[in-house]
């Protein structure tokens, strides 16, 4: 085991004027330029860039990030979804007329579609021209 020995270090103690009893190493203006100021530097190039780094990483990573996003509204879109369903439920009497106002249109659309051949005719003709709407007619090429 090695003895460790006393070393004496000199302190700046100045001993000419009465009331001071030392001298500051650093004053605090020196302290800033030298130490504080080069992280305050750095800290702000780096902050300086961080729009550069967001684009970037925006535009490495666009389409995961559109279908992460998509996802996230999508569950977003559920909960609310069932949170209002869920609300209305516990309106008393709105299920049972929401279950009538169902049943009477039903009805209403089986009286006016389905029951003679003339209005199923109409039907179907307004089905076919609404798929000539949406998917084009048979006759253009694709």
């Amino acid at each position: 085991m090695e003895s460790m020995q006393p070393t004496e270090t000199q302190s700046p103690i100045i001993t000419d004027k009465p009331g001071s009893l030392s001298k500051p190493a650093n004053s605090t203006e020196q302290f800033w330029t030298e130490t504080v100021e080069p992280i305050w530097d750095s800290v702000m190039a780096y902050l300086a860039n961080v729009p550069d780094y967001i684009a970037g990483f925006f535009s490495g990573y666009k389409k995961p990030l559109i279908v992460l996003g998509a996802i996230l509204a999508s569950f977003v879109t559920v909960k609310v979804t069932l949170a209002v369903l869920d609300a209305i439920d516990d309106i008393p009497l709105l299920a049972p007329i929401l279950q009538l106002i169902g049943i009477v249109y039903t009805g209403w659309f089986v009286w006016r579609y389905l029951l003679k051949d003339e209005s199923r005719r109409e039907l179907l003709a307004e089905i076919d021209a609404l798929k000539a709407q949406v998917f084009g007619s048979h006759n253009n090429p694709l």
